[in-house]
C-alpha cells in the first residue's frame, strides 16, 4: 500500500482552487493538473508500506498531539524550482507555527516505529500542476506572476489522516484509512 499522512482541506478552499484551475487550464497544454478533490497538505509521505506495518503506524500517529488546531491561510502561487524552469506549480500555505511542529511530531513518531527519516525539509504547499518540461509553460507562468497575492481561503484543522494513494491511469486516487485528532478533546 502506498501511504501518506496529511491534513485535508475545507470545501471552500477546494472551490477557489477549482476556479483557478479552470482559468489557467486553457492557457497551456503543458501542465498536468491535479484534481482539487485530491489536494491535501502532506505531513509525511510513507510510500510503499506493507499491511503488516499498519498497526505500528496507527499506534505512532495516535500518540501525536498539539495544544491547539493548525491555522492555515492559502495565498499566492509560485513554482518549484522557479518560474524559468517550472516543474511544479503550487499555492502557498501560511500557517501557524504548530503546523511545522505537527509535521515534526509525526516524523518523530514514525521514526520511533522504525520508519526511515525523511530527507527533505517540510515545505507546506498545495500542488496545482506538474510540468514535464518548461516548453509551453510561458502563458501559465505569465498569468501566475499576476496572482502572487491571490487569497484562496483558510482552514483550521484539529485532525490529520492516514491516506492510501491508489495509482491509476487517470491519476492518483486518495482514500482515507483513518483519522487522528491531534488536539485532545476534539472528535
Amino acid at each position: 500500500m502506498r501511504l501518506f499522512v496529511a491534513l485535508d482541506l475545507p470545501e471552500a478552499v477546494r472551490d477557489s482552487i477549482r476556479r483557478l484551475i479552470e482559468e489557467l487550464k486553457p492557457l497551456s497544454r503543458a501542465p498536468r493538473w491535479v484534481r482539487p478533490e485530491g489536494m491535501h497538505i502532506t505531513l509525511r509521505f510513507l510510500g510503499e508500506t506493507g499491511t503488516d506495518k499498519l498497526e505500528a503506524i496507527r499506534i505512532a500517529l495516535s500518540a501525536v498531539s498539539s495544544p491547539q488546531p493548525v491555522e492555515m491561510h492559502f495565498r499566492g502561487i509560485g513554482f518549484f524550482p522557479h518560474e524559468r524552469r517550472p516543474r511544479v506549480l503550487w499555492i502557498g500555505v501560511e500557517a501557524s507555527p504548530n503546523l511545522a511542529q505537527l509535521a515534526a511530531a509525526v516524523e518523530r513518531a514514525l521514526v520511533s516505529r522504525g520508519f526511515a527519516p525523511e530527507t527533505r525539509a517540510f515545505v507546506p504547499h498545495l500542488t496545482l500542476a506538474r510540468f514535464e518540461s518548461p516548453q509551453g509553460s510561458e502563458p501559465v507562468v505569465a498569468r501566475a506572476g499576476e496572482l502572487t497575492s491571490t487569497d484562496f481561503g483558510s482552514a483550521r484543522e484539529a485532525e490529520f489522516y492516514l491516506f492510501q494513494s491508489i495509482l491509476k491511469p487517470s491519476g492518483a486516487e486518495y482514500r482515507r484509512l483513518e483519522s487522528f485528532a491531534f488536539v485532545r478533546g476534539t472528535a
